[in-house]
């Protein structure tokens, strides 16, 4: 296991803020936020339909330019960097986690992580072995050469989580990884995302709407029409510990 990154504020933002056209007028989604994640945390974002929470995230990691504020991930200012600059961040220092999984037809579960690993500089046979061990990791070594029609929605979550944790991130972004899983699923699926804060450091940013996941995290942020309306550090309940591997 590679050693974990300094703990401290991985991630800072501040003032920001995010409009959107719609006709004449606009729609100011994000109203001059505030927000930090520091290292080995699972912070949860929480919030109804609506309230910003995914537009917060795509402004932190570097997926949509806010209209004001800064944002200090990992001591860069990402806004200032040029786009190629900030694919490049993204690349190697984030990882992320869609509801939709965000599969390739085409690929088995062992190459949907070998080929993001490839654009990383490792040779191919160090990608496909270290793809392996993130599959095995999540318990589908025995689904390695499966598609995701053949997998289940379990399944295609964990390939999803194999392929963001691959890289060892240090800053981990996962939208709503839930909402389409069972409870069983999810519990397995938030316990991989808690065990990247504690194992590997990592600053985990979990946007959700499922009250059953704040049992996991350390840390909740409410937000609602655009603004935080609360924030609070918690303990995660005893029980939340390694994932039992659902095998089928």
């Amino acid at each position: 296991m590679s050693p974990l990154p300094p703990q401290g504020v991985a991630l800072r933002a501040t003032g920001l803020v995010k409009r959107f056209k719609t006709g004449r007028s606009h729609i100011e989604v994000l109203k001059s936020v505030d927000f930090d994640a520091r290292h080995g945390d699972l912070t949860m974002v929480m919030g109804p339909s609506g309230s910003g929470k995914s537009t917060l995230v795509a402004c932190l990691s570097g997926l949509l330019r806010p209209d004001d504020g800064q944002v200090s991930a990992l001591g860069e200012d990402l806004w200032t960097l040029k786009t190629g600059a900030i694919d490049r961040f993204r690349l190697n220092h984030c990882g992320f986690i869609f509801q939709g999984f965000n599969l390739f037809s085409a690929l088995s579960a062992l190459d949907q992580v070998t080929t993001v690993l490839k654009h990383t500089g490792l040779t191919r046979s160090e990608a496909r072995e270290r793809a392996r061990t993130a599959l095995e990791e999540v318990g589908l070594g025995h689904r390695l050469d499966m598609r995701p029609a053949e997998l289940s929605g379990g399944e295609k979550q964990r390939v999803a989580i194999a392929r963001a944790l691959a890289k060892a991130p240090r800053l981990l972004f996962a939208d709503e990884p839930t909402s389409a899983l069972d409870g069983e699923n999810g519990q397995v699926v938030i316990k991989l995302l808690q065990r990247a804060a504690k194992d590997q450091g990592a600053a985990v940013i979990c946007v959700t709407h499922d009250p059953r996941l704040e049992a996991y995290a350390d840390r909740i942020i409410h937000i609602e029409d655009g603004t935080i309306l609360d924030d609070r550090r918690v303990s995660p309940a005893p029980d939340a510990a390694a994932p039992q591997l659902i095998e089928a």
